[in-house]
């Protein structure tokens, strides 16, 4: 279990954590009915109600069973249910299949995730080092799994035509802590970047994912970074210039993309009426927040356009080190949330690098079944760096690699420009 540590004391105890993080999923499902609970509008995105079972499955399997001598399935049907990839745990459901899942009902599935809790927590107090990572693994997992939760949900009630809201929106200004200056004093719309060796990659010490590591140095040129994302009327104006129409903008793949599934603008949005669907229903763009749902191709297109290009992942990685990872918009609680203006490296959009998703040198998978977190997906996919609206506070630092295949956007996705200097 030497990939995923969690050996620095954290704020809070471990169990006290534990609580607050299931208790805030629970939270973000409350709003949603029993058909709610069952759309998957998309093969891309899973139920809530399966987000509900399928951490409970991690935490029965992963910690329960396997430390907690006696302990039984809550039902040894549903583990074929709510497995997601992990080929070591079995057979499983097709992904694409989880709308199918009427039945363990959702009021079953919130009594296993209390089975399942009250077990955790009279087991945790005799946890040894391995047990305990692999409750901090379960919390940072289900936190993976707080945003999906929130971004499918957004999926599936996009796709109703009566647009219905999940949530009221937050307050501007509400959730909104600890804010880096978006530029260094000079009022530069770019923050100058290190250059020559650097080191990126995570050291042994607090919990990372074990695609974040191991620490090794990289050399970069000299380059800059926009001090702020892309905003949604820089992306009205790549629209009215012919953007989604000019061939020499994009990608071979992504161009065949666009004029494959008629890509117009970034997901969610009406481009004529000026609006997007957002968990709050269809509101009104707000020209200064950071565009969001685009997909790499898109990402990658715009800063063409724009005379820039993507940063690579090292390059976001040494900036984003000298930013409180906890600060900007990210998920405090249970309300609609929206990416705004005036924002740092951290919250609003998860930001597209121009970087493969691949193994940092040297690295090595987590022992057991486990190990199939990450490591199985280093192909086809680009690498994210920061943080997004969705994401529970606490959860993003400099090292963490979100990942998805260059054509997805339903996900809190935007862009922030480099130049070469």
């Amino acid at each position: 279990m030497n990939q995923h540590r969690a050996i620095t004391a954290p704020p809070v105890s471990l169990g006290e954590r534990l609580a607050a993080t299931r208790t805030l999923t629970m939270a973000l499902a409350a709003p949603l009915s029993e058909a709610d609970a069952c759309l998957q509008p998309c093969p891309d995105a899973s139920p809530a109600k399966w987000h509900l079972a399928h951490t409970t499955w991690f935490f029965e399997t992963f910690v329960l069973r396997d430390h907690v001598p006696g302990t039984r399935p809550y039902d040894e049907r549903w583990p074929f249910l709510f497995n997601s990839y992990y080929e070591g745990e079995g057979a499983r459901l097709a992904r694409h299949r989880r709308g199918m899942i009427s039945r363990p009902s959702l009021a079953e599935v919130r009594d296993w995730r209390t089975h399942v809790d009250e077990a955790l927590l009279r087991a945790l107090p005799s946890f040894g080092p391995d047990a305990a990572a692999l409750v901090e693994l379960g919390i940072q997992h289900e936190q993976q799994h707080q945003e999906l939760l929130l971004t499918d949900i957004l999926a599936g009630f996009a796709a109703n035509p009566l647009e219905p809201a999940y949530d009221v929106m937050a307050p501007t200004g509400g959730a909104m802590t600890s804010l880096v200056p978006e530029a260094s004093g000079d009022g530069s719309p770019w923050r100058k970047g290190d250059e020559g060796l650097v080191a990126i990659g995570a050291e042994t010490g607090e919990f990372t994912f074990d695609c974040e590591g191991p620490k090794h140095r990289v050399w970069l040129e000299p380059y800059d970074l926009a001090a702020a994302a892309v905003s949604n009327a820089d992306w009205q104006q790549f629209i009215a210039d012919g953007g989604y129409t000019t061939p020499g903008l994009w990608l071979s793949d992504g161009w065949d993309w666009v004029r494959r599934e008629g890509i117009t603008a970034p997901l969610y949005w009406d481009a004529d009426e000026g609006t997007s669907f957002t968990l709050a229903g269809r509101q009104r763009l707000d020209p200064a927040a950071p565009v969001s749902h685009i997909s790499y191709y898109e990402a990658d297109a715009f800063a063409r356009w724009a005379g820039a290009r993507l940063p690579t992942e090292a390059e976001y990685e040494v900036l984003a080190a000298r930013e409180n990872s906890a600060g900007g918009n990210q998920l405090d609680r249970a309300e609609a949330v929206r990416p705004r203006a005036g924002g740092g490296l951290f919250g609003d959009v998860w930001c597209w690098t121009g970087s493969a998703f691949l193994s940092h040198p040297g690295f090595t998978p987590a022992e057991g079944t486990v190990g199939e977190y990450n490591g199985k997906f280093m192909s086809g996919q680009m690498v994210l760096k920061g943080a997004s609206c969705a994401t529970p506070r606490g959860h993003s630092r400099a090292t963490y690699r979100n990942f998805f295949p260059p054509t997805a956007r339903w996900q809190y996705m935007g862009v922030r420009l480099a130049r070469s200097r």
